[in-house]
């Protein structure tokens, strides 16, 4: 039982946050747009609890916390799609703070204000941390080649320094790491300092299964081991703006690398193993609370651009789906019509819950492999 809250008790606190704040992305763009706003949901499912707000809006907290929604005024359902009968019997007053009367420049920046809230969420955190803690730099000096590796067949050598990759500044063993595990079967360019001299070279990170807190998981490897000398390590504290532009830096890069990880599955180049779901999220938020409140919020920032660049697909029920089609009714004048838009809703709906079930697979394949 404490092993199982243990897991439980971190997944829910992460999730609860991560969902919340998304939410309240949709809820303070659509308040500031004039919409009215029935309900404030986090979890789907019973009512555990629940209070209504001096704007009428009800804000409760649900027994399954796997999402939430905002439901706005004049909506038939949570995700907004089509038009309620309801609306056309209201009155003008009453109309015009419902979604569906709102401009579609209005709209659309309400449902994309989740997503947003998402990615600000993970800056603020990153952000603190770096600033509470610094930057800890391990300079990319390579100690050891592993032999008949990527690096070896490049010429790396123990002692080079490496300073670029494509071109990208590598201030540390982390960021080289951090491109390299993203790049199996792609040719990097790497610019290494060697005794004093500038010397480039070419190395493909190989494939290699590394097993991981949610089992096994396909990487790229290079076949480097980094200095171990406590003269190339150091701690650099960072002002609030430095720290911002870091956390910056590296939501951008996750979203980059996820990108990178999504074009690859399409072309074949990754494995659809990799994705994880639920019960995979909450093994990993139950070891890392494990380890502290740092790493725990570190989780909420990485989850929290995952959950804003899924939100942004563009499959109907989904927000960017609903993005889609506003663009739709911004090119032709007019919304497309109900039965369109429901059609969508539909296909989004089996596309969600496939990949649910397919994430879901994967975290009980990852389990049962140990």
């Amino acid at each position: 039982m404490m092993s199982l809250l243990s897991t439980l008790v971190p997944f829910v606190f992460v999730m609860t946050v991560v969902v919340f704040f998304h939410e309240l992305g949709h809820f303070l763009v659509g308040r500031w747009c004039g919409v009215k706003v029935d309900a404030f949901s986090i979890g789907f499912g019973p009512e555990l609890f629940a209070r209504v707000d001096r704007y009428g809006t009800r804000w409760r907290l649900a027994a399954i916390p796997l999402g939430g929604y905002v439901k706005f005024h004049g909506d038939p359902n949570a995700a907004s799609v089509g038009t309620s009968e309801a609306v056309s019997t209201m009155s003008p007053a009453e109309r015009a703070v419902t979604f569906a009367a709102q401009p579609v420049h209005e709209r659309a920046a309400i449902v994309a204000a989740g997503p947003i809230a998402n990615f600000i969420l993970a800056i603020v955190i990153m952000t603190g941390i770096f600033y509470v803690e610094g930057r800890s730099i391990l300079l990319p000096r390579v100690a050891t080649v592993q032999a008949d590796s990527a690096a070896a067949r490049a010429g790396f050598a123990p002692g080079d320094v490496v300073t670029s990759i494509d071109g990208q500044p590598i201030r540390s063993f982390v960021d080289m790491q951090k491109i390299v595990s993203a790049s199996s079967g792609v040719a990097l360019a790497f610019g290494v300092e060697r005794d004093g001299h500038d010397v480039s070279l070419t190395a493909t990170p190989e494939r290699r299964d590394v097993k991981g807190a949610l089992g096994t998981a396909s990487i790229g490897v290079l076949g480097v081991a980094a200095s171990t000398d406590p003269h190339d390590v150091r701690t650099e504290r960072l002002g609030l703006g430095d720290a911002a532009a870091e956390a910056a830096h590296d939501t951008w890069f996750v979203i980059d690398r996820t990108a990178a990880y999504v074009s690859g599955l399409v072309l074949g180049r990754e494995k659809p193993d990799q994705l994880s779901g639920p019960i995979g999220v909450a093994g990993v938020a139950g070891q890392v609370a494990k380890i502290g409140i740092g790493p725990l919020f570190n989780l909420i920032a990485i989850l929290s651009i995952s959950i804003g660049l899924i939100n942004l697909v563009p499959v109907p029920l989904l927000d960017g789906g609903h993005l889609l089609y506003f663009a739709f009714e911004a090119l032709r004048g007019r919304p497309m019509s109900l039965g369109a838009q429901e059609f969508g809703f539909k296909i989004g709906l089996a596309l969600v819950s496939m990949l649910m079930i397919f994430a879901t697979y994967n975290d009980l394949a990852h389990y049962a492999r140990g």
